[in-house]
């Protein structure tokens, strides 16, 4: 499964404007809410704050990749958000966070859960990518940057499936 495959127009959040890092949580929880995704803000906040206790999905350069598995759940959700002044999110490099993948994945798939953290992880590795998604003015042009990035790395074993 690939990036494109998940991450609609309709969940591109062009503004965070939650200032710390329980008010971005909360955020996305209303954001999915109020798109239909989720039916419990609280079970989603509750699935995070507690994956964040482990410690910070703020992986450093900027980035941080919140995410968890909700049993009430039965489809991937992938998310971004962005934030023009940065957030605490606690990262790893003690920097502020401004670009966000929230990825929620059924309770039963631990896998596809792992590798797609592995995918997004791989596409913001790219400083020429975060710089464009930071400088990117819609939600379009978003996507279209995080797609042209995915597209740039095959999706496992497709090779076998031809």
């Amino acid at each position: 499964m690939m990036i494109r495959d998940l991450l609609q127009n309709d969940l591109i959040l062009e503004e965070i404007t939650a200032t710390d890092k329980l008010g971005v949580i909360r955020e996305f929880a209303g954001f999915l809410k109020s798109r239909g995704r989720v039916e419990n803000e609280d079970e989603l906040v509750r699935a995070l704050v507690d994956r964040e206790s482990l410690g910070s999905t703020g992986i450093g350069g900027g980035v941080a990749i919140p995410h968890g598995k909700l049993k009430s759940i039965t489809d991937m959700i992938v998310v971004f958000g962005r934030s023009s002044s940065g957030v605490d999110f606690q990262s790893l490099d003690g920097k502020p966070v401004y670009l966000f993948f929230l990825l929620l994945t059924p309770h039963d798939q631990p896998g596809e859960h792992l590798k797609m953290l592995a995918r997004i992880s791989r596409i913001l590795k790219n400083q020429v990518l975060r710089e464009n998604l930071r400088q990117a003015s819609q939600r379009q042009e978003l996507q279209r940057l995080i797609f042209e990035e995915d597209r740039k790395y095959p999706q496992p074993h497709a090779e076998l499936l031809k």
